[in-house]
Parts: C-alpha cells; sequence; structure tokens
C-alpha cells in the first residue's frame, strides 16, 4: 500500500484521493479506483494542455519580438 500512496502522491493526488483510492482498493473495488484515478488524469492533461497553450504564446512573442530586432538593424 506504501507503493501505492507514493505513486498517487507523484501524480500530485490530494490527501482526500488518495485515501479514497486506497479504501476502494482495499475493499475491491479496483474498477472505481481506476474510473477515479482516469479523472485525475484528464484534469491533469486539461492542465498540461494551457500550461502549452501559454508556452506557445511566449514562443511566438519572442519569435517576433526576435525577428522585430533583426529588423531594426
Amino acid at each position: 500500500m506504501d507503493e501505492l500512496i507514493s505513486y498517487l502522491k507523484d501524480a500530485d493526488c490530494d490527501s482526500d484521493l488518495i485515501s479514497e483510492i486506497c479504501r476502494l482498493y482495499k475493499g475491491g473495488n479496483e474498477g472505481v479506483a481506476i474510473q477515479k484515478l482516469r479523472r485525475h488524469r484528464c484534469v491533469l492533461m486539461d492542465e498540461l494542455h494551457v500550461s502549452q497553450r501559454k508556452v506557445d504564446c511566449l514562443d511566438f512573442l519572442l519569435q517576433k519580438m526576435a525577428k522585430s530586432q533583426i529588423l531594426k538593424n
């Protein structure tokens, strides 16, 4: 169970989700635990995509600024 908890912490699960997953897993409800973890994964993927869009915007801005700097010289 310690290994499971370690993985859940590494996956940025909060203490409530960790407790719930452990309870479900111990109770033989692996299917429900898997569904909850898949939902958490979706949330993390959404956050990743938002961050990626921000990085893309910064990359575009940096490229524009670099190009503008070249044209000024």
